[in-house]
């Protein structure tokens, strides 16, 4: 399969800069025709079914964008935390800028004149490509909210300010170390919530922490060859239960994001439940994958040649999918991590 063929193009002018405002956001109803195709986040209720179940993402973004300095020299330096080490007490496998002046061994401080004594790191390995490890002289989550920024996408082409501590994390947010978030989960008020619940809608919560990987686009020319970077998951046993409990009353599984797709898929069983427990997962979702799950997917627009974009085809079909992309630029819909929302069943 080509990577080709998950390209389109996209006028700048779709990806969104900013949010709308949370409960506000359109919503493509993929298996809809005409205008009923194209609804509002709000519709969400009246789209799904009395016993069917939500799955949430409750991943917590942490500000993991640190700026500060090399030492000696003062030169600039920024690193995003990517995940703990395992086994490595204060280390973070991280990316660096700039990677050329920042060889193994070299010292570096955070939080300069914040009022408190300053995080320094040493950093422990680095690749040509600037990702590595960097070992901290403290445990740095304490005072990431203190020292670090929003970790806001490339795409977005503007500098963080402090309402992206609020717009860059959605109302299910509970357990911190994500670098990027569940997006899809950005579009929920408690409104919203509560109407969902009224109409008999069940909801239930797993966690994958979201990672870098995720968002980087596939740069082999065969989708095969392409392999994910992992990222950890827990289901607990009461959302394991709550699945189960659908799938005996005849309900439907509704996962709200790719990020919930592919942690159900990855503890799949035959008969549509999952197995609780944790773990890590590398899955990599493209068209041929056999769902077990998942039956119905909410989730925004995707980059091209992005694992989500082929985690979505794979779930809708390609095609049909494309040309639903290519309507709702048309239409004027407002793409990526800020932007709008669509909604599909799964393909046979």
């Amino acid at each position: 399969m080509r990577t080709r063929d998950f390209d389109y193009a996209l006028p700048p002018a779709a990806i969104a800069q900013r949010p709308a405002p949370r409960g506000t956001s359109r919503l493509l109803v993929l298996d809809a025709e005409g205008e009923e195709r194209h609804r509002r986040i709000s519709d969400l209720p009246d789209l799904l079914e009395p016993g069917d179940l939500l799955v949430v993402n409750d991943t917590r973004v942490i500000p993991a964008r640190l700026l500060g300095r090399r030492l000696p020299g003062g030169g600039r330096v920024e690193l995003l935390l990517v995940a703990a080490a395992r086994g490595a007490p204060f280390t973070w496998e991280v990316l660096m800028k700039p990677a050329r002046r920042l060889s193994e061994g070299t010292r570096l401080v955070f939080g300069e004149g914040a009022g408190r004594a300053p995080l320094e790191a040493v950093v422990a390995e680095r690749d040509a490509g600037g990702r590595g490890r960097v070992r901290f002289a403290d445990d740095p989550l304490p005072r990431l909210d203190e020292l670090g920024h929003v970790p806001l996408p490339p795409y977005v082409k503007r500098p963080d300010d402090p309402s992206d501590r609020h717009d860059y994390q959605t109302i299910f947010a509970r357990r911190p170390g994500a670098v990027a978030a569940p997006t899809a989960g950005l579009h929920f008020t408690p409104e919203l919530l509560h109407r969902l619940e009224t109409r008999g809608i069940e909801r239930t919560a797993l966690t994958l922490h979201v990672g870098i990987g995720t968002f980087q686009p596939v740069t082999a020319e065969r989708v095969e060859q392409h392999r994910m970077g992992s990222e950890r998951y827990e289901i607990s046993a009461a959302a394991a239960e709550a699945i189960a409990r659908t799938r005996r009353r005849g309900g439907r599984v509704v996962a709200v994001g790719t990020t919930v797709v592919r942690t159900l898929e990855t503890a799949a069983r035959d008969d549509g439940t999952v197995a609780a427990g944790s773990g890590v997962t590398e899955l990599f979702i493209y068209p041929g994958f056999r769902f077990r799950v998942v039956d119905w997917l909410l989730t925004n627009f995707h980059l091209p040649r992005s694992t989500l974009l082929m985690l979505v085809s794979a779930f809708a079909g390609r095609r049909r999918l494309l040309a639903a992309y290519r309507e709702a630029i048309e239409r004027g819909y407002r793409f990526y991590s800020y932007g709008d929302a669509m909604l599909a069943s799964r393909r046979p």
